[in-house]
């Protein structure tokens, strides 16, 4: 997308240098509390989720390594969402004041923060109208295009096949369904021709009537990056 200078390079090094090692099911972060830190994620994948009052959990996102975690402790003092480890997790804590620092001398990061912000911002209101507005086979398609790309664009040797890494209950949580509709939904996807589906892993058959299926949108097509700022 944009091919960063050394000196940025070096400046986005300097959020990794602490490490901290998570096991599956280990919370980063809990909603409510003290919001200090932000966070790299090194290795592994997450997710943000938010506890409704029926005690019930909506999954908001997933993050994959190189994801910027806790964004919104710039501007609360409390975390908004819980974010858990979905596997195994290398994390990269730093703090507020670090990343001020680097907007201030590389503005050009800032704005690609902003930039990503964005594109999950718009994610986020593809799922939530999703959630109110299309089938449930549709809600489980988007999520494995989603996390088929996600995994692609870390793994370029993945096209059709890949490890799917999520319980029926996570997809369900992300999807607003419970694991026995998940299951029906993926069965449903298989009969129909579009995945097939062996030992957690999955394969588009047909990616084209999936994407169909899931009104899928590509979010990270026809970016326009022109008014980024000049690298320092």
């Amino acid at each position: 997308m944009v091919m960063l200078t050394p000196a940025e390079q070096a400046a986005l090094a300097r959020l990794e240098e602490r490490e901290r090692q998570l096991r599956r099911g280990a919370v980063l972060l809990r909603e409510r509390d003290p919001a200090a830190e932000m966070f790299i994620l090194k290795s592994g994948i997450m997710m943000s989720s938010v506890m409704l009052a029926d005690g019930s959990r909506q999954i908001l996102r997933f993050h994959f390594a190189g994801d910027m975690l806790a964004v919104a402790s710039l501007v609360y003092n409390e975390a908004t969402e819980t974010i858990t480890a979905l596997s195994p997790c290398t994390v990269c804590p730093f703090e507020r004041s670090l990343f001020a620092a680097l907007i201030a001398d590389h503005p050009r990061i800032a704005a690609l923060v902003m930039v990503f912000n964005q594109i999950e911002r718009a994610a986020l209101t593809d799922r939530l109208a999703a959630l109110g507005r299309t089938s449930a086979k549709a809600r489980v398609a988007a999520t494995l295009i989603e996390l088929r790309n996600r995994r692609r664009a870390l793994d370029r040797e993945i096209t059709t096949r890949f490890t799917l890494g999520l319980t029926q209950e996570e997809i369900g949580d992300a999807t607003g369904l419970t694991a026995v509709h998940v299951n029906r939904m993926l069965r449903q996807l298989e009969d129909e021709g579009m995945i097939t589906r062996d030992n957690g892993n999955v394969t588009f058959t047909d990616e084209r009537a999936l994407a169909r299926a899931a009104n899928f949108v590509d979010r990270y097509a026809g970016l326009d990056l022109g008014w980024l700022p000049a690298a320092r």
